[in-house]
């Protein structure tokens, strides 16, 4: 009879032989995974790959009282596309003309998380698969930004969080002419430059949106909507700081446009985005209760 227990203290052969398999493909691409690391650590943007692999074997590890032995059953055509998928990227990577910095590093590193999906599900097999798809999904913020995509973010983070400011300021007494993402106000002219687009928070933001969403919130469309606030949170984040830094250079004086709140505020705002953050994931989650029967893992 098929064995239906769940994965206990100890790690069947499956587990195993994925681990190892694993630690040799880090191993082959130990020089591009060591770049990464090193990239990381030096990019106001990326900074946050650094905690990924940890934070995705952490919520595996979650999971493990709760994986079935009886859904280890090899998937080897899906992990060959997968592994089809890894060679393309590879063989884009080393004949494409090169491109220093994250667009070499997202080919090279989309092209190690294919791989290793690859394996887990000609290894792990399908079933398992399944159950560990968040963690695995979450190794996607593995790969750097490309260049044309943060460019078309921050753009975009830009123009919105301009067009939110000019809200703010034309509900204030403060009087300000905006051309574009210019503003113009007594004594000193603001422009909203990339540096101010607020994307790396708006990423951590997102990623914390998808981890919140799958420990707190049952419903898919509830997850959903969590993740899709962060598009309005990051906006009014970055014209509220617009908004501050302007009173405080006409309030105060133009010297507040070199001051700590502008050039290191980030972290405070961010702190700040959270408040309205948490209050929606508790609104969101109220209201649930577990459905009679189902898992009691909260995780799930």
């Amino acid at each position: 009879m098929p064995e239906t227990a769940a994965i206990g203290g100890s790690f069947p052969p499956q587990v195993k032989s994925f681990g190892r398999a694993a630690v040799l493909l880090a191993l082959l691409f130990v020089v591009p995974l060591f770049r990464l690391a090193v990239f990381a650590a030096a990019s106001d943007l990326h900074s946050y790959i650094l905690l990924i692999p940890a934070l995705c074997l952490y919520l595996a590890w979650l999971e493990k009282p709760r994986l079935s032995l009886t859904l280890t059953t090899p998937a080897m055509r899906t992990g060959l596309v997968f592994v089809a998928g890894g060679l393309a990227m590879t063989v884009w990577h080393w004949c494409a003309p090169a491109h220093p910095g994250a667009d070499s590093l997202a080919q090279i590193m989309a092209a190690f998380v294919l791989f290793l999906a690859g394996a887990g599900f000609m290894i792990l097999g399908g079933g398992l698969m399944r159950q560990l798809a968040f963690p695995f999904g979450l190794l996607v913020f593995m790969v750097p930004m490309p260049d044309v995509l943060r460019d078309g973010i921050e753009t975009g983070l830009q123009q919105g969080s301009a067009m939110v400011a000019g809200w703010m300021f034309a509900a204030s007494d403060l009087p300000v002419l905006q051309d574009d993402l210019t503003f113009k106000l007594p004594g000193i002219s603001l422009r909203v430059a990339p540096e101010c687009s607020g994307i790396h928070s708006t990423m951590v933001l997102f990623i914390t949106s998808l981890v919140a969403g799958k420990f707190f919130l049952q419903q898919p469309w509830k997850r959903a909507v969590l993740c899709l606030a962060v598009i309005p949170l990051a906006l009014a984040r970055n014209a509220f700081r617009i908004f501050v830094l302007g009173e405080l250079c006409v309030h105060i004086g133009p010297g507040m446009i070199d001051s700590p709140i502008h050039r290191h505020g980030g972290p405070l705002f961010f702190v700040l985005s959270l408040v309205p953050f948490l209050l929606l994931l508790y609104v969101l989650g109220k209201y649930w209760r577990p459905v009679p029967g189902a898992s009691e893992n909260l995780y799930e």
